[in-house]
């Protein structure tokens, strides 16, 4: 079977599990991933929420872009004191 058959016939609670080991670094019965299985489990995860359209909120390493901050008028704009002379 290809990597990308099992991709497609991957059910949600494998998609779990393995989303967790990748968290974690460990499978649910504590064994570490190894570093071939962390990369290889990333990869399905990433390739299910895209083929399942998991919303971008939901994906592994998603950050939430931060607000801008905004400033007060007078604090954006430039002045320019006389100096008198």
């Amino acid at each position: 079977m290809k990597f990308a058959e099992m991709i497609e016939k991957m059910t949600p609670d494998i998609y779990q599990a393995l989303k967790r080991g990748v968290e974690l670094g460990k499978w649910p019965n504590g064994q570490a991933l190894t570093r071939e299985q962390r990369e290889i489990s990333m990869e399905a995860v990433l390739r299910y929420e895209i083929n399942n359209q998991i919303p971008e909120q939901e994906r592994v390493g998603y950050i939430a872009p931060k607000p801008m901050k905004k400033r007060p008028a007078e604090e954006a704009s430039i002045k320019i004191i006389n100096s008198g002379q």
